[in-house]
Parts: C-alpha cells; sequence; structure tokens
C-alpha cells in the first residue's frame, strides 16, 4: 500500500517540492541552500564562533547576560531557505515542517540530551494561538520527542500576559516586554518537578523568551534547564 501512494504521491522536497527519496525532506539543492550551523558554537546559544570543536565557550551576548540555563544550542542561522522554512511553519499553516525539522533540532541538541530530558515547547499567548490554529514550538517538540522517544509537556509552562512583537525592541526592551510573561501552569507544571528540561522554540534573539520561560521551568521545580532553538539570528544574519 504504502508503495502504490508512493507511485501516485511521491516524496516532494518540503521547500521547493522537488522530488526527493523521503517524506519531510530537503531536496540537495535547498539542503546546501540551508545554512546549518556546523563547528565551534557558544555553548550557551548556539551562535557560531571561530575556533577549534573541542572548545567550550561562549559569545560576548551570553559573557554579558546572565543566562539562566546551563546549556544551549541552534539547528540553523535564521537567514536564507531557513527563514523562509520557519516562516511557512510558523505562519503559512503548515505544521507538517516540524517532522522534517526533528532530525535537525536532534542533531544540534546532542550534546544536551539526557535520558531522563524532557522536552518543553515555548508557550504563546491564547490570543496568538486562536489566530495561528497552532503552536510553532508545540509542533516541533512533539516531533522531536517522537523521534527520540523522549517525554515532553506541551502545557506545563503558559504565557498568561500578551506581550508586543519583539521588532524593534533593543536587548534591554525585549527583556522588560518578558517581565513576569511566562509562568508555570497551575495544573500541569508538575511534571517538571526533579527533571532535566529540554526548553525548544523556533528562533532564538536576543534569549528573552528562553530568560523568561526557563525561570518558570525553575520555579516548576526542574533541576536543569537547556534550551534549544530551530534557528538562531545572529548579528550578521
Amino acid at each position: 500500500m504504502q508503495s502504490a501512494l508512493g507511485v501516485f504521491y511521491p516524496p516532494q522536497c518540503v521547500s521547493c517540492e522537488a522530488h526527493t527519496d523521503t517524506d519531510f525532506a530537503l531536496c540537495g539543492d535547498c539542503w546546501r541552500d540551508t545554512p546549518f550551523i556546523e563547528g565551534l558554537v557558544c555553548d550557551l546559544c548556539g551562535d557560531p564562533l571561530p575556533g577549534d570543536n573541542d572548545e567550550t565557550v561562549h559569545c560576548d551576548a551570553c559573557l554579558a547576560t546572565d543566562r539562566p540555563w546551563s546549556q544551549g544550542r541552534a539547528a540553523m542561522l535564521y537567514k536564507g531557505n531557513a527563514r523562509r522554512l520557519i516562516l511557512t511553519l510558523k505562519h503559512g499553516d503548515r505544521p507538517e515542517l516540524a517532522r522534517a525539522a526533528a532530525p535537525w533540532l536532534a542533531r544540534a541538541a546532542t550534546p544536551l540530551i539526557r535520558l531522563d530530558t524532557i522536552i518543553v515547547p515555548m508557550p504563546i499567548h491564547w490570543s496568538r494561538l486562536f489566530r495561528r490554529r497552532y503552536n510553532q514550538s508545540v509542533e516541533l517538540a512533539r516531533a522531536m520527542a517522537n523521534l527520540l522517544q523522549l517525554d515532553h509537556a506541551p502545557d506545563a509552562i503558559v504565557r498568561p500576559k500578551r506581550t508586543r512583537a519583539h521588532d524593534g525592541m533593543d536587548i534591554a526592551a525585549r527583556f522588560a516586554n518578558m517581565q513576569d510573561a511566562i509562568g508555570p501552569h497551575p495544573k500541569s507544571s508538575g511534571a517538571l518537578a526533579g527533571r532535566n528540561v529540554l526548553l525548544l522554540d523556533d528562533v532564538m534573539t536576543s534569549g528573552a523568551s528562553f530568560d523568561a520561560a526557563t525561570r518558570a521551568c525553575l520555579a516548576a521545580g526542574a533541576d536543569h534547564v537547556n534550551v534549544l532553538a530551530l534557528a538562531r539570528v545572529t548579528r550578521d544574519a
């Protein structure tokens, strides 16, 4: 049955719809045009850095900011084809793109995963959820948890405060905007008690949202929090 379906509905690239060997994959051209992060990165945010692979280093932004999480990684740079894919996932009614992103996230998260890791997606305010119909970070967390056979807690933290969009804000304003914006779910946050949390979002820029969400996870009793973004906005992106 599966092979028959493949004849009528052959696998297509999730970016350009060219034929591929498997479902939920990129064709060769789109893979080459997607800026996956390789080599040495900041151990706190995943920002690419010059140097050797075996070093543990932090970027200038993380040295200047008190990060409440332990380690962080990102799969791609937020530019080019990566930016197009994320905007399509987020605003293009294409939640199935999360299945394509799951292996990319898993690869980037290799240094962060433990046997007792639980994946927690970044929450969005109910008004944005109503408009989009789904939370892209929940879709990413579900796909990654299924791939790696890990627990995930889609409702462990919530975003009761509707915040302004961060576009055009400086770093201080972004952090101020996220003040008290995210907290533990009054009924579901118990799933994080004593656990090693991997906090997941589609994009990291200043880290303000990750900061607020990490503090919510710690307030819920998490033992350890690492962060993971599908893409990282960098100074030259």
